[in-house]
């Protein structure tokens, strides 16, 4: 304020009351739009890049896993047909726009309930393995898609979907260890092993694409300030 010999001034009582009343006048300030809708971007950004990193590993231990069951499988232009007992598994062949004309609680769904599935299988594939360096390899993959099954099912609760249902039994019989598969031929094993890990690097794939996507529908934390002004 202007003080003239100890008193205010006129024109400073009149400048005084115009900024009263500007800031009366003032609209709201802004506020986040709700803890939820923060949440959620920040646990779709969480998915995407789990899956990234997922697809990045599984690319070496693969490679791996596939110079562990030997010829043919190890061969780069090995590519056999999908056997009856391998539909069991989680499939990712899916019509392309099929899949894009999902609303994003089926996507999400369909996300979560093969990664539950090809999980158990992964698991399965780890106990029977001989090599303890291998095993090890398997059990940090199982410990990071665990974490991306956890992960999906939070993005799901952020966004208000429930949880599905399981995709029926998860343990079938050929893939609950060494005693429930000594009835089948080795070859047969390893033919399933591998469409498991060909189905699970197509569902990463995919699944990269799909939070990719999402993560553009729900802005990030940072533009999630939304103005309830008085008169907007």
């Amino acid at each position: 304020m202007l003080y003239v010999s100890g008193e205010i001034s006129g024109d400073s009582w009149g400048i005084f009351a115009f900024l009263c009343a500007a800031l009366w006048n003032l609209p709201t300030i802004p506020a986040l739009n709700s803890t939820d809708e923060v949440g959620a971007g920040q646990s779709i950004q969480k998915t995407y890049d789990l899956t990234r990193y997922l697809e990045h590993q599984l690319r070496t231990l693969a490679g791996t896993y596939l110079n562990y069951l030997g010829p043919p499988f190890n061969e780069p232009d090995f590519n056999p047909p999908r056997m009856t007992r391998a539909e069991m598994v989680p499939s990712a062949t899916v019509d392309f726009e099929l899949w894009r004309n999902l609303n994003d609680n089926a996507r999400l769904a369909a996300n979560y309930r093969a990664y539950t599935h090809l999980l158990c299988y992964l698991r399965s594939m780890d106990g029977q393995v001989a090599k303890a360096e291998l095993r090890k390899n398997l059990g940090h993959f199982c410990t990071s898609l665990q974490g991306l099954v956890v992960s999906i099912a939070s993005v799901m609760s952020s966004l208000g979907y429930p949880l599905p249902s399981p995709l029926g039994s998860a343990n079938p019989t050929w893939a609950q260890g060494p005693g429930a598969t000594s009835t089948h031929n080795d070859f047969l094993k390893k033919m399933d092993d591998f469409w498991l890990l060909k189905e699970l690097q197509t569902w990463l794939w995919r699944s990269a694409k799909d939070f990719n996507r999402l993560k553009k529908k729900v802005p990030p934390a940072a533009l999630m300030l939304r103005l309830e002004a008085r008169g907007f």
